[in-house]
């Protein structure tokens, strides 16, 4: 595979704004000289992309070890590499179809043919996350080739090794024109959020999604935010108490707690709530035993352990009841055996605060009305979850409460289906991606509409106005009116 060089100027530049437009100044160049790309060269960008993945497994493997601390091969081929991939092969497949024009059959019948072109945007900006710093990178990059635009990536300085390798690589399948990536501290984030892109896609969380959107839209750039927050699990009443406890617990110590998916708090019947934090406890017990490389992963540095075991004191020197597997902490691993919080009360930081680690409350219900009411008081949720069987009380927690998707009986289900939308609302982000939906949010739809009228309709809006223009007008809103009215008469009548 060649390499490809950067410019001089993109690299000697000392000021990371400079050097940051005219990397984007670089790409949108080309952009418009080239104009819009085929299919074919959109899917060998893609292709591209799977090599740049699928030929330095090992190597990125080891720098996400090496950054994390500890992080197994088999979590690290998984979530950053194999995870992805069906998604941006099911892309690859579907480009020629997706950039398609629509035709509008309405427009041709009115005497307007009309057709929606699927355009590029341009320049796509994504910034990444550190706890899945290739995969949170690697896929809305796939879905921004497909739809034709040109990409840069800012890494997460907290995973350095990852990103100077990756960013290394990356000059090895791409011209800088196509696809560069830029690494460094929150001097270059706060610079790559002020550039002029035509998207920006953010990942990470709430607090930093607001600073980011913030400064984008002093530019008017449109922002995709891929956020987090404190994601319920509810157990039925009627569920298999042990097995959705191990399932629970499972997702909350996966990749040590740092997902934005794994679940915070659970709502559990009061009278089952000792069932389950002991079949919990017991999951935790056996994620923990296991030693060396295949343990659990590591947190992520010195700073987010120092958080979590602050939010555990904070809850604990506030009355909450602290459980954990008898595991000690392990502050030179940066490992935080499997906790649950029991006596969680709302002036516990613990009750707010978005964990991303290994540390579950349980709380006791008694009545899923009150549930519902206690989730939907609080921050949509990127991730909501229902552990039981189907039926009334499933009905009423989707109907009553506002997440980003709902996973039923396991984890993060709704995300794994790649042809379905992935996203927050509200507090837990904007917008989405994955398959289409992901090839849609970089794709500007542009309607296209052609006059085969007898008549001037600009002619119609401007003086001299036309009589008959206005008898026509009011007639066709009296209509309306009468119309309206008959239907809400009829719903009235139907209700009596």
């Amino acid at each position: 595979m060649s390499t490809y060089v950067q410019n001089a100027a993109e690299l000697t530049a000392d000021d990371p704004a400079t050097r940051l437009r005219a990397l984007l100044n670089a790409q949108r160049a080309d952009f418009l000289t080239a104009g819009t790309p085929s299919a074919e060269i959109r899917r060998d960008r893609i292709d591209r992309l799977i090599l740049l993945l699928t030929e330095n497994t090992d190597e990125f493997a080891a720098a996400l070890h090496a950054d994390f601390g500890n992080r197994p091969y088999g979590v690290n081929l998984l979530s950053e590499m194999a995870g992805i991939l069906p998604d941006i092969s099911m892309t690859r497949r579907n480009v020629e179809k997706w950039m398609r024009p629509d035709r509008i059959r309405s427009g041709a019948l009115m005497g307007m043919p009309t057709v929606v072109e699927k355009k590029p945007l341009g320049v796509v900006g994504v910034i990444g996350p550190w706890n899945f710093p290739i995969s949170l990178v690697v896929q809305p990059a796939a879905s921004a080739f497909a739809a034709g635009n040109r990409v840069m990536i800012k890494f997460s300085e907290v995973t350095s090794r990852t990103a100077g390798l990756f960013a290394a690589k990356v000059t090895e399948y791409f011209d800088p024109t196509e696809l560069t990536v830029v690494t460094g501290g929150a001097d270059v984030g706060a610079a790559f959020s002020a550039l002029p892109f035509d998207h920006l896609f953010f990942t990470g969380s709430p607090g930093v999604g607001a600073l980011v959107a913030a400064t984008a839209g002093k530019s008017l750039v449109p922002v995709t935010l891929e956020l987090g927050g404190k994601n319920p699990a509810v157990i039925a009443a009627d569920a298999d108490i042990t097995e959705m406890a191990r399932r629970v617990m499972a997702a909350r110590v996966a990749n040590g707690g740092q997902i934005c998916l794994c679940p915070d708090y659970a709502f559990v019947p009061r009278v089952h709530v000792d069932q389950f934090v002991n079949a919990a406890i017991d999951q935790g017990r056996l994620a923990a035993s296991a030693e060396g490389e295949a343990g659990m992963v590591s947190i992520v540095d010195d700073k987010n352990f120092d958080r979590v075991t602050a939010l555990i004191e904070d809850a604990r020197r506030l009355g909450a009841t602290i459980r954990d597997t008898g595991t000690a902490l392990d502050r030179g691993q940066r490992r935080i055996p499997p906790t649950i919080a029991l006596d969680v009360t709302d002036d516990m930081r613990l009750a707010h605060e978005e964990v991303f680690g290994p540390v579950l409350s349980v709380l006791p219900y008694d009545d899923l009305s009150q549930v519902c009411d206690y989730i939907a008081a609080r921050p949509s949720p990127l991730a909501a979850y229902w552990f039981g069987p189907d039926g009334p009380g499933l009905d009423q927690f989707r109907e009553r409460t506002f997440s980003g998707g709902v996973s039923v009986n396991d984890f993060a289900l709704h995300c794994a289906v790649m042809a379905a939308p992935f996203g927050g609302v509200g507090h837990s982000g904007s917008g989405a991606y994955h398959g289409k939906t992901g090839f849609d949010t970089f794709t500007h739809q542009r309607t296209v509409t052609t006059s085969k009228l007898p008549f001037s309709f600009a002619r119609l809006i401007t003086p001299p106005y036309p009589r008959a223009l206005t008898r026509c007008l009011k007639t066709y809103l009296a209509w309306e009116r009468r119309s309206a009215t008959r239907r809400i008469a009829k719903r009235a009548k139907g209700h009596r």
